[in-house]
């Protein structure tokens, strides 16, 4: 029986344009949501916007706008941001439809009819940014954690929901239900806020203070408080509670949100589940903080707001999906910028992933006439196919365990794994032996079908990109069922004489968030080949003696070309000195390079940089060197390397 699956993300609240902390949980639940369906799971997945309350209306009314006109207008941005990330919600809900607002008006009849709701007078601290009344406990120095806002004194007649009751079979529900807040930590928050009386919910607001709401059905003075409006969309649009849609997902129901909204739905939603006499939800996954790059909340008085969109624009939407998936551990607070995503892109998709591609594609249409080879296995590639048939398995735990950035780099370590099976097996001197062919083509199968793995792994995170891998290299698509089979590449089926570079190399930006005004001048700590000294060195002195000249026809005979490092390691008995294995063309070097203490050898794979061809080999600590990589230094001593600022082949000429 096929399995049912059901997420959302929460409706996103129209007082402002989409933002990146929105598209973070949006691109996280999209990826959840392509990995079940890979795993043929019969998935929904529900987003959209939340459109009533006392911040909307009083945004529409500082813009001089009518505010159905206003909600109208911010729905339609969110609506194409999510196309613009690739996101592939089944509906898009919107609280000011009738769909939803009917399923609110009769949800609040009948538990008030049942007498879960009454009328009372209430005074307390209300902050108008999170809509409610807060505890004196949740406030911090005074103020609204999440606002940083002194709180409201207010006392006003309010409808009241009794959540009170509810409380001890909640916090019962969470200590025999593991998986009901994730990660445990957040569990552990509400927990021990349900430990105190938690009071009952006001669920309405005079109508002559906030105009803009659904009506109670017994008192039309009176609106709906947002809370008690928004959180019941997750079942208006299954169509609760006779609708097909609710009897076949409501049960599975996973709902993915930010860790400022915890309390909404860790308390508020369950109770007013169970007051409906509806089954609670299956699962809440909470996610932290982004941070700018400084490490501080966003803000555009800071320069420090990253904007998901710009980014899309300018590395394309997989980059963004797949650094936002890679780079934040899901559930902690992160600081993100621009810089770290096009470190990212540059590590593991241009160089590790893009590379292999590339090399791969040539030798295939230089050798093998384009047609993916025969294969005659040895245990070297049983090996790889082993590594490559369990990937399934582990990568489907550490995404049932919300460890997303894990599940990849499991991918990536494969994707290394063959970039290091190719390399030692030569293939560009197999090319060039009298009785290489068979053998030949058996690495550059292997290598195809590697990747046809991969790129079925990587679709949650990269749908465009390993389209367009798989199209590179003749392969079929397939779902994870695939992934537990070897030999699906197509023997015999012709690659594309032409593909564009699936990952071409992205240039840092010059501050780390480019797309601000007035940003901060980026300072990654971190980055090897930054200077370790002070920023406020005095400049360099200038020569007092004239720097010898050579002639055009002295230059034309160094022989410059890009090299590709395949493998570098530490040379014993030395903190200065780096043994570099380079590609360069379909010839293999080694060169000894006096860069260990900028550089770490790890971090060198797959990264291009400029040899000196012709020099004459040199013996180094007992290795023979056979040229020089070019490098920079400054006044300082510091060393950066010197790298194409284009994607060009191994073994081009510079000049």
């Amino acid at each position: 029986m096929t399995k049912t699956t059901y997420f959302s993300t929460p409706l996103y609240y129209v007082n402002g344009e989409p933002h990146m902390g929105h598209a973070y949980t949006t691109v996280v639940a999209d990826f959840l949501v392509r990995f079940h369906r890979l795993a043929g799971d019969d998935t929904f997945f529900l987003t959209g916007t939340d459109e009533h309350g006392e911040k909307i209306y009083q945004a529409a009314k500082d813009s001089g706008v009518e505010t159905q006109a206003y909600v109208d207008g911010i729905a339609a941005t969110f609506a194409e941001a999510w196309e613009r990330l690739q996101i592939s919600h089944d509906d898009f809900l919107r609280t000011t439809e009738s769909r939803h607002t009917d399923v609110v008006t009769g949800v609040l009849q009948k538990v008030y009819d049942q007498g879960d709701i009454y009328y009372d007078e209430y005074e307390g601290t209300y902050c108008v940014g999170c809509e409610r009344f807060l505890t004196d406990r949740e406030l911090v120095d005074g103020k609204c954690p999440d606002h940083n806002t002194v709180p409201e004194l207010r006392r006003e007649g309010n409808y009241f929901f009794r959540m009170e009751n509810h409380r001890e079979w909640l916090a019962n529900h969470i200590r025999e239900t593991p998986d009901f807040i994730r990660p445990v930590g957040y569990a552990n928050e509400i927990l021990s806020i349900l430990s105190e009386p938690i009071g009952d919910l006001s669920i309405s607001r005079p109508r002559t203070r906030v105009p803009w709401g659904i009506p109670l059905p017994w008192d039309e003075d009176h609106v709906t408080y947002v809370w008690f409006d928004a959180l019941l969309n997750y079942v208006s649009a299954l169509g609760y509670p006779e609708g097909d849609l609710y009897k076949k997902y409501w049960g599975s129901a996973r709902h993915l949100i930010g860790k400022d909204i915890l309390k909404t739905h860790a308390i508020f939603w369950p109770t007013m589940l169970r007051a409906m006499g509806a089954p609670v939800y299956a699962g809440l996954n909470v996610g932290g903080f982004l941070m700018g790059p400084d490490g501080q909340k966003m803000s555009k008085s800071l320069g420090n707001v990253v904007d998901p969109f710009v980014l899309a624009q300018r590395y394309s939407s997989d980059a963004v999906r797949y650094y936002l998936i890679k780079d934040v551990p899901y559930g902690q607070d992160s600081n993100i910028g621009e810089s770290a995503l096009v470190d990212r892109y540059n590590a593991d998709l241009a160089n590790d992933l893009g590379n292999l591609v590339s090399r791969v594609r040539a030798l295939l249409l230089r050798h093998t006439d384009g047609k993916l080879p025969e294969v005659v296995a040895t245990p070297t590639e049983q090996e790889i196919i082993d590594q490559a048939l369990s990937l399934h398995g582990t990568v489907a735990d550490l995404v049932g365990q919300l460890r997303f950035w894990a599940a990849l780099e499991e991918v990536m370590q494969f994707v290394r794994r063959l970039n290091r099976y190719f390399n030692d097996e030569e293939p560009w001197k197999l090319a060039k032996a009298a009785d290489g062919a068979e053998r030949l083509g058996t690495v550059l199968y292997c290598c195809v079908e590697g990747l046809r793995i991969v790129s079925i792994l990587l679709e949650p995170a990269l749908p465009s990109k390993v389209k367009d891998l798989r199209q590179s290299l003749a392969l079929p698509g397939g779902d994870l069922e695939a992934t537990r089979q070897w030999g699906l590449a197509p023997v015999g089926a012709k690659i594309p004489e032409t593909a564009d570079i699936l990952f071409p190399k992205a240039e840092a930006p010059e501050t780390d968030e480019a797309e601000t005004e007035n940003a901060p001048v980026a300072t990654p700590g971190s980055k090897k080949g930054a200077s370790k000294k002070s920023d406020s060195a005095p400049p360099a002195a200038e020569p007092d003696v004239e720097e010898e000249q050579i002639s055009i026809n002295d230059f034309f005979r160094v022989q410059m070309r890009v090299a590709e490092v395949v493998r570098a390691e530490a040379v014993p008995k030395t903190d200065k000195l780096l043994k570099l294995e380079l590609l360069v063309g379909d010839e293999q070097r080694t060169v000894v390079s006096g860069i260990a203490q900028f550089y770490d050898p790890d971090d060198l794979a797959g990264r291009r940089v400029v040899l000196v061809a012709n020099l004459k080999p040199a013996k180094l600590r007992g290795i023979v060197s056979q040229g020089m990589i070019l490098a920079a230094e400054d006044a300082e001593g510091n060393l950066a390397l010197v790298e194409p600022d284009k994607q060009l082949p191994s073994g081009a000429t510079v000049r």
